[in-house]
């Protein structure tokens, strides 16, 4: 649902998907964004991920979202994890990061699954549909991930 995410539009108006998805390959090319497709081979899309990068400090900013009908299946854990590692291993990144509205608790019980830390809570961070919103931060660190 559009409501408990920080980036997704509302309305979703025809035409803005593939304006959004032109700006992977150059985001990508500068290394600022690597974003991917979640599919199966049943369904075909099934929703989105990416890491927003700060290569200077080595690190990523998770980001994700799934079609409602596939909530709780566990694909965006597996997306998640996938793209994680790809960060530590071919990125080389230290710190991954992510954040989630606090009324969307489902996030963060994926980033936990992740073996992400909660670093804390942004109170009233962001301005969401003319409500403040708090923002639950979590973080995983390469070392986590090698000592696991």
């Amino acid at each position: 649902m559009a409501s408990t995410t920080l980036n997704i539009p509302h309305p979703y108006e025809d035409g803005m998907a593939e304006a959004w998805m032109e700006t992977h390959a150059p985001q990508w090319e500068a290394r600022e964004r690597l974003a991917l497709a979640i599919t199966t081979e049943e369904d075909g899309l099934i929703g989105g991920i990416s890491l927003h990068l700060a290569a200077a400090h080595r690190r990523g900013e998770l980001g994700y979202w799934i079609a409602v009908p596939y909530w709780n299946l566990g694909y965006a854990t597996e997306a998640a994890k996938a793209l994680i590692d790809y960060g530590f291993e071919e990125l080389d990144l230290n710190r991954v990061v992510a954040q989630h509205i606090t009324r969307n608790p489902a996030s963060g019980r994926v980033l936990q699954k992740l073996g992400m830390s909660p670093e804390g809570v942004r109170r009233q961070h962001v301005l969401k549909w003319g409500r403040f919103e708090d923002l639950e931060m979590y973080a995983v660190l390469r070392e986590d991930r090698e000592g696991s």
